[in-house]
């Protein structure tokens, strides 16, 4: 039964890490447009960063999980588009826009969603083998 506490204590720590990696796209889409941050600069693209959890038991290293170890600014460079009418427009009429590409924050969406989908159809999986385990000690 203690493998079968800590898959669905790895796959939890799967679910809020792809949770987070959600709302951080989300985030992304939202400000794909955002020309001047408190910064003074457009918005710049976030990607988490996921570490491995493990633990010593007993003298072995044991997985026991992920979890978000930080949040990257992605450094590429901005978008720059000729309109000179922007507010945010420079002297020579270019804007520069966030380095947020819609395609690739719906494609990282779906990998995020698949992941989640993939934990919590392991945690239910468990939980299905322990209630069939608990039913045969009856």
């Amino acid at each position: 039964m203690q493998s079968e506490f800590n898959i669905m204590n790895i796959s939890s720590t799967g679910l809020s890490a792809q949770r987070f990696r959600i709302e951080l796209i989300s985030t992304n889409i939202a400000n794909s447009e955002t020309t001047r941050t408190e910064k003074g600069e457009p918005y710049r693209r976030k990607v988490p960063v996921f570490q491995e959890l493990v633990r010593n038991i007993q003298g072995r290293r044991e997985n026991s999980g992920v979890i978000v170890k930080s949040v990257y600014e992605d450094p590429s460079e901005f978008r720059v588009v000729y309109d000179p009418t922007h507010p945010d427009a420079d002297e020579n009429g270019y804007v520069r826009l966030p380095n947020v590409n819609i395609i690739r924050e719906m494609v990282d969406m779906i990998n995020a969603q698949r992941a989640y989908e993939a934990n919590a159809t392991a945690i239910n999986t468990t939980k299905a083998m322990i209630t069939a385990a608990l039913q045969i000690g009856r």
